[in-house]
């Protein structure tokens, strides 16, 4: 249908790759643990509206014109890798709670924490190299649908990255509950959580296409 081709492979890819660790995961679990389930629900969302974007970016050909310049690489690249090190960093030196008391939850808006999972997906080029080098071999060369099968394909995929994130966002915030009356636990989940991101940052802001 629309020249999608080895569409149950597909979905085994899909499902593989959104449960493999990477940024979004990072990410959303990081949001749910500091800020509870809701942020990290919301997050979820953000992050699959950037998949959007990139899905209909794929569709209409402008992620492979992205992809093959460079300076497009370097700037998205250098805008993602420093989001990722300065929500890092805020993490890390974030106000921590006193001996034998509990911090409240800082209570984000909604377009806040959308707004955050949206910029840290689609300011991530190695999605849009993924979109490039992974969709074409699902569809048929010769399909006259294939700003449809991608449009699909995307979809398909972005799903299944919102029900891996919203499962990461819920388990993450159970856990977090779990440590919630214990000060000291928190400050160190905190640290960890604050250097995965500058790490992933750094990392990002190091990549070569």
């Amino acid at each position: 249908m629309f020249g999608i081709v080895d569409f149950p492979l597909f979905l085994l890819a899909v499902f593989i790759l959104n449960v493999t660790p990477g940024p979004d995961i990072a990410y959303v679990a990081g949001q749910s643990i500091v800020h509870g389930r809701r942020a990290g629900v919301m997050s979820a969302l953000g992050v699959s509206i950037g998949g959007c974007v990139h899905t209909l970016f794929c569709a209409l050909g402008l992620t492979a014109l992205l992809a093959a310049s460079p300076s497009a690489f370097t700037l998205i690249k250098t805008a993602g890798g420093l989001y990722l090190v300065y929500l890092g960093l805020r993490t890390l030196f974030a106000r921590k709670p006193a001996a034998g008391s509990v911090m409240p939850v800082p209570r984000l808006r909604e377009t806040t924490l959308l707004l955050r999972g949206f910029v840290t997906n689609v300011t991530n080029p190695k999605v849009l190299l993924f979109y490039v080098a992974f969709f074409p071999q699902f569809v048929a060369a010769g399909s006259p649908d294939k700003t449809t099968a991608f449009l699909l394909l995307g979809l398909v995929f972005v799903a299944s990255g919102l029900a891996v994130d919203a499962t990461v966002a819920l388990v993450a915030a159970r856990a977090s509950r779990a440590v919630s009356g214990r000060p000291r636990v928190r400050g160190w989940v905190d640290r960890v959580i604050g250097t995965a991101f500058v790490g992933l940052g750094v990392r990002l802001l190091l990549a070569r296409r």
